[in-house]
């Protein structure tokens, strides 16, 4: 086991000639053999130890274990209570999501605050086949089969080469105490459920079952390589940058096959999934204006692009304009003033309107469905829709477009065209000057 966890760190690629280790270390055999190892090789490391409060008296017992642990190391031992429960309940999350987000989140404090090089988990053999399966029942794409990779930026997982059996039989030979969790028996959750029932089935049906994934996972790794390369190509070929949003051309996309591995391999980071993407391919040979959702993201299917855009979590509000105010900063950047000079500027970034037909305070505000306006020039109402529509504005420009309005009438559209009853004419004795700035 020993000279295997040496080879461990043969193998990887630590970026730091002089590093400092941060070990999490739960109490149970796999952490605790992982911190034998760690001490039996002279690394400097401290221990950090999550209380999740989730086992009552357990989980107390397990962090005065840890405790003891680090004492007979002679490390620095962190130890911190998480109210999980509260923590799952405000994030609309899974108790394990709660753990994850909370103790990954408080490894990265520890990290910065101590300058620990490195994050060391005890993930071994089984845990990678146990997130592989997982993977496969969850739909992931092939990133997903890969396993726990052995390092991954400043995390590493040094016992991935062992498998559980192999772990235990170490801590009885060395005569290693450690903690035993009583939820590992519960296929309450998943990656239980997977431990206990669905791979021992597996392994009726093939024992060398766990090897002949992790022969699988190191294959599908070399893959994995490859395929990245690929969609580094396809990405430099087919997306682009505008406005703060991300595009991908259609016409380019189609040349790219299969399509749905390569759009669901660079879409699924803003949350789309398979059944998503397969919609949004139907959707290219259809018209304009479809939208496909996430939680985090949408895409506007326009003409011969995807327009990827992060979603508004909250509602823009109304600005106020009183009859006084000079300049706007915010939501736009405006100057305002009453002049008597009836030059009319052919600016579309300046307003020159008929001072008094306007009804103060004026209201700054977004689109809404049903909006209409005379145009300049014209005698009737317009819907606003249509008006963007013969400017060629996608919805995300449209999420963009701000209506300056009097008495809930609107009197311009900022930067593109004022509502033709409040035009300056020969009668108009005051002009309400508006720039765009």
């Amino acid at each position: 086991m020993f000279s295997r966890f040496e080879n461990f760190f043969d193998s990887i690629h630590l970026h730091d000639s002089d590093p400092k280790f941060l070990l999490a270390v739960s109490g149970g055999v796999d952490s605790t053999v992982m911190a034998h190892l760690f001490h039996q090789k002279k690394l400097p490391f401290a221990i950090a130890h999550c209380n999740f409060q989730l086992r009552g008296d357990d989980s107390d017992g397990d962090a005065l274990f840890v405790d003891e642990l680090g004492k007979t190391f002679g490390v620095e031992v962190y130890s911190r209570k998480f109210d999980t429960v509260k923590y799952a309940k405000t994030e609309g999350i899974s108790i394990q999501m709660a753990a994850r987000d909370l103790r990954y989140k408080w490894f990265a404090e520890l990290q910065s605050e101590h300058n620990y090089t490195y994050l060391a988990t005890a993930h071994h053999q089984g845990d990678s086949v146990e997130t592989f399966m997982i993977n496969l029942v969850r739909g992931t794409g092939i990133a997903g089969f890969h396993g726990i990779l052995p390092e991954k930026q400043n995390v590493i997982r040094p016992l991935l080469f062992a498998n559980k059996n192999e772990i235990v039989s170490y801590a009885q030979k060395n005569s290693i105490e450690f903690r035993e969790d009583a939820t590992n028996s519960s296929t309450k959750y998943l990656r239980n459920k997977m431990r206990l029932d669905i791979i021992p089935s597996l392994e009726e049906l093939n024992p060398n079952f766990k090897k002949a994934i992790a022969n699988n996972i190191e294959a599908v790794n070399d893959i994995e390589q490859v395929l990245h390369n690929q969609l580094i190509q396809f990405i430099n070929d087919v997306t682009g940058c505008t406005d703060n949003n991300v595009t991908i051309n259609i016409n380019k996309l189609k040349k790219y096959q299969p399509i749905r591995f390569y759009l669901f391999e660079f879409l699924k980071s803003y949350g789309f999934n398979g059944s998503d993407v397969q919609s949004i391919i139907e959707s290219l040979e259809r018209v304009s204006g479809k939208i496909f959702l996430s939680e985090s993201h949408q895409i506007l299917k326009d003409r011969d692009t995807l327009i990827i855009t992060k979603k508004l979590k909250t509602e823009i509000p109304n600005y106020t304009i009183e009859e006084s105010t000079l300049s706007v900063k915010a939501p736009i950047d405006l100057k305002l003033s009453v002049v008597q000079n009836l030059e009319i500027s052919k600016n579309p970034n300046i307003a020159t309107l008929d001072f008094d037909k306007l009804t103060f305070p004026l209201t700054l505000r977004n689109w809404q469905e049903g909006d209409k306006f005379v145009p300049l020039g014209m005698k009737t109402k317009k819907k606003l829709s249509d008006f963007f529509i013969d400017n060629k504005l996608n919805i995300n420009k449209k999420k963009e477009v701000w209506l300056l309005t009097s008495n809930n009438d609107i009197v311009w559209i900022v930067g593109m065209r004022i509502d033709n009853r409040y035009k300056v004419g020969q009668e108009t004795k005051n002009v309400y000057r508006i720039e765009l700035t």
